[in-house]
């Protein structure tokens, strides 16, 4: 690091985010997403986060059940 940087007046963790609060990107492979959003063309009351959410859920009380 260099000398002549001047950290006095520097705020420790002022841009820190916990991780819980940030949103982390997923990407869906092209086949599955085309999937869903086929579905979703057929319902007016769901979008793509809704139904994906939905079936994580289904999927960890599966998992709880088979553990």
């Amino acid at each position: 690091m260099k000398k002549e940087y001047d950290f006095t007046n520097a705020e420790q963790g002022k841009f820190y985010r916990p991780l819980n609060e940030l949103d982390i990107p997923i990407y869906l492979d092209d086949d599955i997403k085309s999937f869903f959003m086929d579905k979703i063309k057929s319902t007016k009351d769901f979008s793509l986060n809704t139904i994906i959410n939905s079936l994580l859920k289904q999927d960890i009380e599966i998992s709880k059940k088979l553990a």
